[in-house]
């Protein structure tokens, strides 16, 4: 028994110093293209007659023990004609050890650069609430990382920023939702122990083709590079059928390979789901990742929006 709590507690010190002594890695997804105003912004739809509204939630390397988990609320509506906006919360933890919790709220600016083609500017505000609780756990070590010694609780005031080219067709972004570097550990007794939210920088972009009224294919990918960390690159392909039930693979380079499916429930109700194989050396200490989001499309007169679902 203490051999396997010893084991227990061996890995999620590993998951924490990997996510976190370095260069902490913001919330991952694998449907981003679903949950493209977290990440963005300066993500804007321009269309006044809907409010989104979605909840996404992760759990990263399943069965593994002290697996990261996200959980994700978000709106966004339109303001005014050229103004949109919406809030965010985002909610990881890893194991019992680490909780963080993102609350933000969005501004964007759409600007009309073409007959079809527009230009959105967005700005990020919020707060970023951390905490660790390391209380009963058994080190494999006899002398345990000093940077985890004390718990911790801290606020954090964080901005952001981004960019949204868009038409009905095809969008891309570039966005840093978090531009203030946050320094969880500090230098302690002379012994370095740091843990820094370094700026992460997002590139995404989608591009949809119509084969007929009944089918739409779409292929996406986002980028995302951190300082410390080498870059993330997902790649996704989705076909839509009927404007009711879509299919897709994805593939995280280096990382994983991915299928989702998502299904139209009523009008105004979209409900899907990912599973992400790792391929990396990970993979032999978990059964994968999951992933199920769920969006709701509300006409703002109260009704179900029952136009064809905007595929990004």
């Amino acid at each position: 028994m203490i051999n396997k709590i010893k084991t227990y507690s061996s890995v999620i010190i590993i998951l924490v110093i990997g996510l976190y002594s370095h260069a902490q890695q913001d919330a991952q997804y694998t449907q981003y293209m679903y949950n493209m105003s977290v990440i963005n912004p300066a993500y804007a739809t321009d269309d006044n007659s809907k409010m989104n509204l979605g909840l996404l939630y992760r759990s990263q390397w399943a069965q593994s023990i002290g697996g990261p988990t996200t959980g994700t609320l978000f709106a966004h509506s339109t303001i005014t004609d050229r103004m949109e906006g919406g809030i965010s919360f985002v909610h990881d933890e890893i194991g019992d050890a680490v909780k963080q919790t993102n609350a933000y709220a969005d501004l964007a600016y759409v600007l009309p650069i073409g007959q079809m083609t527009k230009l959105s500017f967005g700005i990020k505000a919020g707060a970023t609430f951390f905490s660790t609780n390391f209380d009963g756990f058994v080190y494999s070590d006899p002398l345990p990382d000093p940077a985890y010694a004390e718990n911790i609780n801290h606020i954090f005031p964080n901005i952001g920023a981004g960019l949204f080219l868009f038409t009905e067709h095809y969008y891309l972004g570039l966005s840093a939702p978090n531009l203030l570097e946050t320094k969880y550990l500090q230098e302690d007794s002379g012994i370095v122990t740091q843990g820094v939210d370094k700026v992460h920088v997002f590139f995404t972009g989608g591009y949809v083709i119509d084969f007929g009224e009944n089918y739409k294919f779409k292929h996406a990918f986002m980028a995302k590079h951190v300082d410390g960390a080498r870059l993330s690159v997902d790649l996704t392909a989705n076909v839509l059928i009927h404007n009711k039930v879509e299919f897709g693979v994805g593939y995280r380079f280096e990382d994983s390979v991915s299928g989702m499916m998502n299904f139209t429930m009523t009008d105004a109700v979209r409900i899907g789901y990912a599973y992400d194989h790792t391929l990396s050396n990970l993979g032999r200490f978990n059964s994968g990742s999951h992933e199920i989001f769920l969006l709701f499309n509300i006409g703002k007169l109260g009704k179900g929006y029952d136009k064809s679902p905007r595929f990004f």
